[in-house]
């Protein structure tokens, strides 16, 4: 029969024929599986959830220190909880499994306790959200006390790992920035350093002042010109004035000739009053004090050689010069004194231009070292700069967590304590005993159906025998006088099948 294909009549003539057995099973399944239930050792499932709080203010407004994911810093957290380090101290504490205390290592201990805490993350209600909500802390235990206590400790080294681990890397981060801002300052102060010095011993060359210097230049060259034309009308007012001072003179002189011993006392009396006056108006070292010493010099040792015998040379006669004469004297003085001072102006101004003009010249290669050192203090400026607004940004974020202001775990619910146990749940084994039974039942007459080689309908015998079936002889139960027809094909049929003919 199982070897054709078979059809929903066949199964539900399979369930008639096994119902007896199928139900039986079923029947016994639920009774069975509640009284191995109630055999089984009771655990005791004690249960707390840990949310994860937010930052109180905005990371936008302070940027959190830690970056590392929620989810990773749970994982990071089971891993250092749950080590023999922190659940050696519980075991103890606590007393936890008396009876293997002496036959089992601690080592054995740690393992079993482990696996009885079980650490679920809380899936977020919306795709939008980001970040882990929370998570829940199992403790599966014997004991209901037990459990809840394990699962207090545990949740609570969670939390205080967490505000811990958080303070560790912010006070790490901390010193690594003011560590790296003290070396950035001492960088930042050499380059200063090199760039000041640059600029004192370059000063006026700088790409700066390469505009100021042209345009000092160009006023320079309108003053030189100008002090030129200065010197050159104040060298012809001199020469000017010194030939009609010469001029003037000879005339004078010519007038004023006279050889006689009085007329020299007259002169030497006369010099003398002219030094005496150019005193009071002049320094010993004036031209004309000078030239008034010189003649009463003079004018003495022809005294002293005798009137008669001197050469008939005629002697000037110095009297009070002419007001014209001392006129020209003056001019002549003053235009000196213009030549010097135009000649020092030009000399300045010549001095200056060749200064301005070698700053012009050295510009380009002054400019090259000047960017080469003002990119190198950028640089390090930026550098300063951004440990800086880090650093600050850390000693925020360190604020924060110690003041728990930032992300951190909040106990949402604390450990209860179970009234009943969480395994075995006996409803839930009765209604698996239930369905065991039924799906054993079902198997079983699954099994004997196909076993059975019986020939039960039309199928049947053309499949075994190839055959066709040409008539159908009626089944007649003995003493009733009645006629049942057998069903094929889940129609009355006239009788069991009698095949008449030859194989084809």
């Amino acid at each position: 029969m199982t070897r054709r294909e078979l059809t929903p009549a066949d199964y539900i003539a399979m369930l008639r024929r096994r119902w007896v057995l199928i139900v039986a099973l079923t029947l016994v399944g639920p009774p069975l599986a509640y009284g191995v239930a109630r055999i089984l050792p009771a655990k005791y499932k004690s249960q707390t959830l840990v949310l994860v709080q937010p930052p109180t203010i905005s990371p936008k407004i302070v940027e959190p220190v830690d970056t590392v994911d929620i989810g990773q810093r749970l994982a990071s957290l089971q891993q250092q909880i749950l080590s023999r380090t922190r659940l050696e101290p519980i075991i103890r504490q606590l007393g936890l499994f008396p009876n293997d205390i002496g036959h089992a290592s601690m080592d054995d201990l740690v393992v079993k306790l482990q696996k009885d805490i079980e650490v679920t993350p809380v899936q977020a209600m919306a795709e939008t959200s980001s970040g882990l909500p929370g998570f829940f802390v199992n403790v599966t235990m014997d004991d209901p006390h037990t459990a809840q206590a394990v699962c207090t400790a545990v949740t609570s080294m969670f939390i205080e790992e967490s505000l811990k681990v958080q303070n560790q890397r912010s006070a790490q981060t901390t010193d690594f920035l003011s560590q790296q801002l003290s070396d950035a300052k001492t960088a930042l102060d050499a380059q200063d350093a090199k760039l000041a010095a640059f600029k004192l011993r370059y000063i006026g060359s700088l790409p700066d002042d390469e505009q100021t210097n042209l345009n000092l230049l160009t006023s320079l060259s309108s003053q030189l010109e100008a002090a030129t034309q200065g010197l050159a009308r104040a060298e012809q007012d001199k020469n000017f004035a010194q030939t009609m001072l010469n001029q003037q003179l000879a005339a004078w002189q010519a007038a004023q000739t006279n050889g006689s011993p009085d007329t020299l006392q007259q002169q030497l009396a006369a010099l003398q009053t002219r030094l005496a006056d150019l005193q009071t108006q002049y320094t010993d070292q004036y031209p004309d004090v000078i030239k008034a010493k010189a003649d009463i010099a003079a004018l003495k040792k022809r005294i002293v050689a005798g009137g008669d015998a001197a050469p008939a040379t005629p002697i000037p006669n110095h009297g009070i010069e002419p007001p014209q004469i001392a006129q020209l004297r003056a001019q002549v003085y003053a235009a000196e004194q213009t030549v010097t001072q135009k000649t020092k102006e030009e000399q300045a101004v010549k001095k200056e231009i060749a200064l301005y003009q070698s700053r012009v010249q050295a510009s380009p290669v002054v400019e090259e070292q000047y960017k080469e050192l003002t990119r190198g203090y950028q640089t390090a400026l930026d550098a300063y700069n951004d440990l800086l607004k880090k650093r600050d940004a850390s000693v925020m974020s360190q604020d924060l967590t110690q003041q728990q202001e930032g992300e951190q775990f909040y106990l949402l619910d604390p450990a209860n304590l179970p009234s009943s146990p969480s395994f075995p749940n006996r409803p839930l084994f009765a209604l698996g005993g239930l369905a065991g039974g039924l799906g054993l039942g079902l198997g079983l007459a699954f099994l004997l159906e196909t076993q059975d080689t019986s020939i039960r309908s039309e199928r049947d015998v053309e499949f075994v025998l190839h055959l066709p079936v040409l008539a159908m002889i009626p089944a007649l139960e003995p003493g009733t006088g009645k006629v049942e027809l057998p069903v094929v094909n889940g129609k009355p049929s006239a009788g069991p099948a009698l095949s008449l003919g030859t194989r084809p």
